[in-house]
């Protein structure tokens, strides 16, 4: 892990083409903008351990659902 002091104003450069600014330090908080491609997912960590918690509970579902018992029958259909 690499541990680095800025201030606002400054930025970090992550390869080529992602730019981390610091916008403003009030305290213990930090506002930070960040220049990166449309194609990069940027995750607040919080909701990024939700995803994969979410992920590891999807992967381990039971293989053998009946889908038909999860689709309304013809009867159930109502006109």
């Amino acid at each position: 892990m690499l541990v680095l002091t800025r201030h606002p104003g400054q930025y970090i450069t992550i390869g080529d083409d992602i730019v981390i600014h610091i916008s403003d330090v009030q305290g213990a908080n930090v506002r930070m903008a960040i220049d990166a491609p449309r194609n990069i997912k940027i995750y607040r960590g919080e909701i990024y351990e939700a995803i994969i918690e979410e992920n590891k509970k999807s992967a381990t579902q039971p293989d053998n659902i009946d889908l038909n018992q999860l689709m309304p029958s013809k009867d159930d259909k109502k006109d």
